[in-house]
């Protein structure tokens, strides 16, 4: 049997879609039983960057491309998490310890009726809303394992979010 800690992390990226109003766009997973909620996210292809990786995933997961969402920024450091060990050996193929992200903030210029959870079959989520950065902590909504993950990062997301240029939102509904 492999060591857990001989395992390598797997390379991700999460993204942080807010709309003008400084929501952010938060979804529940469809194949968990235990109604988990959290931002899209998914690994990285090889010879994909992790900013082309963060494009790819959104348009798969909730049919958002480069015509409805504007790069505001990214987190500076990658957040490395674990599995927990219930999942060591089946998450994620079974090859991976955890995952190790680059988190990307953009700024949302479409319309709700633009967002598409059946963009891939399987879809990854079941239903979605915007959700204050505030609220996701707050009990609300069952992160699961990944509780740590939004303790951390949040902050950081919101905070690149507050610091870009708001030109975005003029473009926004054209």
């Amino acid at each position: 049997m492999t060591s857990t800690s001989a395992l390598p992390y797997r390379p991700n990226v999460g993204i942080a879609l807010f709309n003008p109003e400084g929501k952010l766009f938060f979804a529940r997973r469809a194949d968990t039983p235990d109604n988990i909620w959290q931002c899209p996210q998914g690994g990285i292809d090889e010879g994909e960057t992790p900013h082309q990786a963060s494009q790819r995933e959104m348009m798969e997961e909730i049919g958002i491309g480069a015509n409805h969402a504007t790069l505001l920024g990214e987190r500076e450091d990658w957040y490395s998490y674990d599995l927990p060990d219930h999942l060591i050996g089946k998450a994620l193929g079974g090859h991976f310890r955890g995952q190790r992200q680059k988190w990307f903030v953009y700024g949302f210029t479409g319309q709700d009726s633009d967002i598409r959870l059946d963009v891939q079959d399987p879809a990854e989520f079941n239903t979605w809303r915007w959700v204050s950065p505030s609220d996701i902590l707050s009990g609300t909504y069952n992160l699961g394992f990944k509780r740590t993950v939004y303790e951390t990062i949040l902050p950081d997301l919101e905070k690149i979010f507050h610091a870009s240029p708001k030109d975005w939102i003029r473009t926004k509904r054209a």
